[in-house]
């Protein structure tokens, strides 16, 4: 069966790695897999449990169940406005990445959530380079809160 069109070789070195990497993240069952010397799972993250709890929040007084529901909010805040802004999906997640990324290091009882949700998405859209002007964001912003206080 020589016909003249080359038969492809089994992936070798990183290729090989690569497959057997995404095979065995398309199985949980799978144990963490290891590209060279990196581990890949949840024991690692960027941040420490030490710094994650408590909170600047909690220790100003803020219930864990009301300073989910402003995380939540301010992110569905930064969701809504990024999509009449028509911002990209991965601009509005940059977003909210700033914004969760701020609050463990500083608490909702002292800055307001709103005002911080406005800068990451500024921060956001320079970021992720899809340029909006400030004074559009600050409009929808509050547009936003006219339609939610009903006005």
């Amino acid at each position: 069966m020589s016909d003249g069109t080359p038969v492809p070789s089994p992936p070798s070195g990183a290729a090989a790695d690569a497959a057997s990497a995404a095979t065995a993240a398309a199985d949980p069952s799978q144990p963490p897999s290891n590209f060279g010397h990196i581990v890949l799972d949840i024991s690692n993250s960027v941040l420490p449990l030490s710094r994650l709890t408590p909170t600047p929040s909690s220790k100003d007084g803020l219930s864990e169940e009301a300073e989910l529901q402003i995380r939540s909010l301010g992110c569905d805040l930064i969701q809504l406005a990024g999509k009449l802004l028509k911002l990209p999906q991965v601009a509005m997640a940059t977003g909210c990445v700033l914004f969760q990324r701020f609050y463990y290091a500083k608490s909702f009882v002292k800055l307001p959530f709103d005002i911080v949700a406005m800068a990451c998405l500024g921060l956001a859209c320079k970021i992720e380079e899809s340029p909006r002007r400030i004074r559009d964001i600050i409009n929808v912003f509050k547009h936003i809160k006219q339609v939610r206080s009903g006005k």
